[in-house]
C-alpha cells in the first residue's frame, strides 16, 4: 500500500514491532518518516506481512523501472530497513518477489537487519554521543577522552559571547524563516565543497519543512539554533524520538567560522537533549574530524542490495557497483583521499566564481 494508505492499527503495530526490538529507536524506522517520504516520492510503498493471521512486519521501499528498488528516503534516510517481529523471516528473494521488486538498494541499514545483512557489500561507522547518564557525564567523558577539543570550544563560546553578543540556545526552534536560513547555509556549504546540493532537489526541500512540522512520540523534527544578540549564527535540523536524536543537517554562518559556533551548538544540543530525556545522539555516518571529537561511541551501518535474478538484477549491477568501487578504492587510500578531497574544494571555488 502507499504510505498514507497506513491505518492506525498498521500504524500502532508497527511502533509495537519496534518497542519490542533490540535497536535504538531511530526515528528514520517510525511509520511518520515513511509517510512523509510518500507525500513526496510517489513511488513509495510499504509491504504488510501477515503470519497466522496477525501484522508479523512492514516492508518500506521505493520502486523504480524494472523493479529496481531502493530503501525510503535513499539518500537523506540515516537508518534503513524492515520491521518484524522476532523469530523466523522470509528469505530476502521471497520478499523482494512478493514486492515485484527486482533488487532492494540500501545505504545506511541498521544493524540486526538480519534479513539484509548478508546482502551488504560495505560497512560503515555511525559516530554516537551517549548522554544517558546526563550531560555532566558527558563532560567528564569529553574531558578525559578530548581535553584539548572540550577546553578551546568552551572558550570559543565565551569568546563568543563577550565579542558578539549575549548567546541564547533555543533547543526546538519552531520559526520557518530560521529553517530557512539554515537551509541557505547548507547549500552554500555543499556548493563551497564541491557537493552536490540536496536542497537542490525539491522533494528533499518540502520533505525537510514538512518533518519540521511532524510532532509524534516517535518522530518529530527538531530545529535547534545558537542565536548572538537574536542573529542566528548555527543550526541544526535533525529528527528525534522519545531517546534518540538523529542528527542530519548542521551549518553555520561562515562569518563566525573562528568561534567554532557548530561545535558550540553541538554541546548544547547534547546538553538540552538530556534534559529532555533523549540518551542518544546519532551524528550519522561519516568520518569526520567533528565528529570524532564529539563521539563517545559507534553504530555501526551498512551499504549493498538484496537482488533477486533477472534483468533488473544485472542492469543495477552495472549501474552501481563501478562506483562503489571506485569510491572504495579512494576512501582506503589515505592520500588519494585526501587528493579527491582538495578537488572537491577547488571545484566548490570556481563554482563559486
Amino acid at each position: 500500500m502507499k504510505p498514507d494508505e497506513l491505518g492506525e492499527t498498521e500504524i500502532e503495530a508497527w511502533r509495537g514491532l519496534r518497542d519490542k526490538s533490540d535497536a535504538p529507536a531511530n526515528p528514520f524506522m517510525e511509520p511518520e518518516f515513511t509517510r512523509a517520504v510518500g507525500r513526496v516520492r510517489p513511488a513509495a510503498r510499504v509491504a504488510v506481512l501477515w503470519e497466522d493471521g496477525e501484522m508479523a512486519g512492514f516492508f518500506p521501499f521505493e520502486r523504480g523501472p524494472l523493479g529496481l528498488g531502493r530503501a525510503v528516503g535513499l539518500g537523506v534516510s540515516d537508518a534503513q530497513g524492515a520491521i518484524l517481529r522476532p523469530g523466523p523471516a522470509m528469505a530476502p528473494r521471497e520478499l523482494l518477489r512478493a514486492c515485484g521488486l527486482s533488487t532492494w538498494e540500501f545505504d545506511n541499514l541498521e544493524a540486526g537487519q538480519q534479513l539484509f545483512r548478508p546482502a551488504s557489500a560495505e560497512e560503515f561507522a555511525s559516530p554516537v554521543i551517549d548522554v544517558g547518564a546526563g550531560y555532566a557525564a558527558y563532560e567528564q567523558v569529553l574531558r578525559a577522552q578530548s581535553p584539548k577539543f572540550l577546553r578551546t570550544t568552551l572558550a570559543k563560546e565565551r569568546r563568543l559571547g563577550r565579542q558578539a553578543g549575549e548567546l541564547r540556545f533555543v533547543f526546538d526552534e519552531r520559526d520557518p524563516a530560521a529553517l530557512r536560513t539554515l537551509m541557505e547555509w547548507k547549500s552554500a556549504q555543499y556548493r563551497r565543497t564541491g557537493r552536490r546540493d540536496r536542497f537542490a532537489k525539491e522533494w528533499i526541500n518540502t520533505l525537510v519543512r514538512q518533518l519540521h512540522e511532524t510532532r509524534t512520540s516517535g518522530c518529530s523534527g527538531v530545529l535547534s539554533v545558537l542565536y548572538v544578540a537574536d542573529r542566528p549564527v548555527a543550526a541544526h535540523f535533525g529528527l528525534r524520538s522519545r531517546t534518540v536524536l538523529s542528527c542530519w543537517f548542521p551549518a553555520y554562518d561562515p562569518e563566525f567560522a573562528k568561534y567554532s559556533p557548530g561545535l558550540i551548538l553541538h554541546l548544547r544540543m547534547a546538553e538540552a537533549a538530556a534534559a529532555d530525556g533523549i540518551g542518544l545522539l546519532d551524528l550519522g555516518r561519516g568520518a569526520s574530524e567533528y565528529k570524532d571529537s564529539l563521539k563517545t561511541g559507534e553504530l555501526r551501518v551498512f551499504e549493498g542490495a538484496a537482488v533477486r535474478p533477472g534483468l533488473g538484477a544485472v542492469l543495477y549491477r552495472l549501474r552501481r557497483e563501478p562506483s562503489r568501487h571506485a569510491h572504495r578504492f579512494v576512501r582506503n587510500r589515505p592520500r588519494l583521499a585526501g587528493f579527491a578531497q582538495r578537488t572537491l574544494k577547488q571545484v566548490g571555488r570556481l563554482r563559486g566564481h
